[in-house]
């Protein structure tokens, strides 16, 4: 995978690509400190990667992709500030790393884009960028419900309810709408992590603080922050399959 890294500090560049050494698919075909630099060598390099500041002298990291002609590389940008984690997303990154950058946060980088690149070109929605991996409690979501936005890792959300046309999602105390179907929504869901309770309530098992039998065969679970779902009798079957030794 051809990879450019695109950093206003020196220190920084080589940290990154003495980290990439550990994952012999990422090829450096080279690096640049700002985007003046930069932009030439994608027009001539069509590299497949960009490992990305923000704030560099000159143009930034999102007007830089803003000036790129033709295709645009998958982009994973890295910075010392977290507040551009949402204007990240909506440039499509893959993901967002916060220097100094860890190893484990690298690796988990690079799967994503791995993971990406074996979409078919024929995908319905891989030319906007959407992926439809299995999502796990360490993927990060973008939440927008009306003016607000959310940059959100999926293991702080305690919980999922339909809403006709729409799925609340429970996390920390903010509860966002998004036009989502709970079905569609349980396809992408890491069922080790994430269990369909009922018709409208997908729980996230972590965050389960304690069990009650309830009426007809079925069970009452409390979530730690006191919400309490109730889980039908016909998942209650499951649920015991997927938790028992």
């Amino acid at each position: 995978m051809k990879t450019l890294i695109i950093d206003d500090e020196r220190l920084a560049r080589n940290e990154l690509r003495r980290l990439l050494e550990n994952f012999p698919k990422i090829q450096i075909i080279g690096e640049a400190a700002n985007a003046d630099e930069a932009l030439p060598m994608i027009e001539a390099l069509e590299p497949d990667l960009l490992f990305l500041d923000i704030q560099m002298p000159g143009k930034n990291g999102f007007e830089l992709l803003q000036s790129i002609e033709g295709k645009t590389p998958e982009v994973i940008f890295t910075t010392a500030f977290d507040e551009y984690a949402i204007k990240a997303f909506e440039f499509n990154a893959l993901d967002y790393l916060l220097k100094p950058v860890e190893l484990a946060r690298l690796s988990e980088a690079i799967h994503r884009v791995e993971e990406e690149q074996h979409i078919p070109e024929n995908a319905g929605s891989a030319s906007q960028g959407i992926s439809t991996k299995i999502l796990g409690e360490n993927d990060q979501v973008f939440v927008k419900d009306g003016e607000k936005c959310w940059f959100v890792k999926l293991g702080k959300v305690r919980l999922f309810e339909s809403m006709g046309n729409y799925v609340r999602l429970y996390f920390d105390d903010q509860k966002p709408l998004v036009l989502k179907s709970l079905n569609a929504l349980e396809d992408r869901l890491n069922p080790a992590t994430f269990f369909r309770a009922n018709r409208k309530h997908i729980i996230n098992l972590q965050w389960i603080e304690k069990i009650e039998p309830w009426f007809s065969g079925g069970l009452l679970v409390t979530l730690k922050g006191g919400d309490k779902i109730e889980i039908s009798r016909r998942q209650a079957i499951r649920f015991k399959d997927l938790l028992s030794l």
